[in-house]
């Protein structure tokens, strides 16, 4: 292992692999460390999904939505093994809360932002096919809407982003541990420890992708750059017996109107997720009773007739920036904190969607070049093929 690097990226998960990835595409020498194994927190808790975020259309995300569409589109050629599209079934019955009307607008823009390419428009489906989905629930079913995203193994992606990575010449230490940086102008003495004790290396920038744990890794580094505020917001799944097959059901959780999936996961049936805040260790977060109660009520409301047994659970955290009320209503983009905004030294990012991993990447590496200096790049991010690691 080299001892200087250009970027060294703390965090493992699937933006700390995209920015290696997209580093060492660019030309430059890339290290990246983490503590546990690759995707070992949110990265292999999410809710499986590369999708546009068609509920972001709700709170006007649209610059979002349209960069997250287009993501999920280039993922579905460079991934073809790990992404795949899914129909998505979205019934309305006569106490949905939203109207069939505002469900057909949200839609019809889902699928302009999407640039009406070939499977990304929607339809009805007549009642006649309504008997043949997987027992879902049809007394007071209205109307039935059908659309497309897509589906992947969250896990799997992230481990395929760090193989393209290393294949490029990025460097991996895992587990290794992140003890702390001294920044200066010129740039980032780091230390870590690995099976073979403390070891240091120079870095121009550091890249801190550490997830829920970003600001533990600031609090490490000297002297302190600033921080953002951030809440924690937990995200619980369950698993079921029993495969839905026909593809994945958009319902709305009849306790609290909030969007919940219903999806075919490994051979059996994945739904989630809920949304309530999180204080504690990171590395300890765990499914709540209150959660698995409520992720088994929804789907029993649609599904009647179906196993509810849990035979898993899982939960994850999402950073999102710090504010008042509810999380579902919040602002969902992506943050990048720099301690120092010409020349970084250290950047930070806050948040981020599985979907839009790659371009975040990109911006990151904009954000950091001028404290990079030129390199010559080798690859393209949109261009580099994913399989299986």
């Amino acid at each position: 292992m080299s001892d200087d690097f250009d970027l060294a990226v703390v965090g493992g998960g699937i933006h700390g692999c995209g920015v290696a990835q997209a580093g060492v595409a660019a030309g430059y020498r890339v290290l990246l460390l983490e503590q546990e194994e690759l995707a070992f927190g949110t990265s292999r808790r999410s809710s499986k999904l590369i999708h546009g975020g068609l509920r972001y259309l709700e709170s006007a995300q649209i610059a979002l939505v349209r960069e997250s569409l287009r993501e999920r589109e280039l993922l579905l050629k460079l991934a073809p093994e790990l992404v795949q599209r899914r129909d998505f079934y979205l019934p309305v019955y006569r106490a949905t809360s939203r109207r069939p009307w505002k469900i057909w607008l949200g839609l019809a823009a889902y699928s302009a932002l999407a640039g009406f390419r070939a499977h990304t428009g929607f339809k009805r489906l007549p009642s006649r096919a309504w008997r043949n989905l997987d027992g879902l629930r049809t007394d007071g079913l209205q109307q039935l809407f059908c659309y497309s995203d897509a589906q992947t193994d969250d896990a799997a992606l992230t481990r395929a982003v760090m193989t393209s990575a290393r294949e490029l010449g990025a460097e991996l230490q895992c587990p290794a541990e992140f003890i702390g940086a001294e920044r200066s102008d010129q740039g980032c003495a780091v230390q870590f420890r690995d099976k073979r004790g403390m070891q240091r290396i120079q870095c121009k920038v550091l890249i801190n992708a550490a997830g829920p744990w970003v600001n533990k890794v600031l609090s490490r580094v000297n002297p302190a750059p600033s921080r953002l505020a951030m809440d924690l917001v937990q995200g619980t799944h369950i698993v079921l017996p029993g495969e839905i097959a026909r593809g994945i059901y958009y319902v709305e959780a009849p306790a609290d109107r909030r969007a919940v999936f219903v999806m075919p996961w490994q051979g059996k049936t994945l739904v989630g997720t809920t949304e309530s805040f999180y204080t504690g260790d990171p590395a300890q977060v765990h499914p709540l009773p209150k959660e698995i109660d409520y992720l088994r009520e929804t789907f029993r409301h649609y599904f009647p007739d179906r196993d509810d047994t849990v035979v898993d659970s899982f939960a994850g955290l999402r950073v999102l920036p710090a504010g008042d009320g509810i999380a579902f209503g919040r602002d969902r983009e992506t943050r990048l904190h720099a301690d120092v905004a010409s020349r970084p030294r250290v950047l930070t990012i806050y948040g981020g969607k599985l979907t839009g991993y790659r371009a975040t990447a990109e911006k990151v590496m904009e954000a950091v070049r001028p404290g990079l200096g030129k390199a010559s790049p080798v690859a393209s991010t949109a261009a580099l093929p994913l399989h299986p690691a």
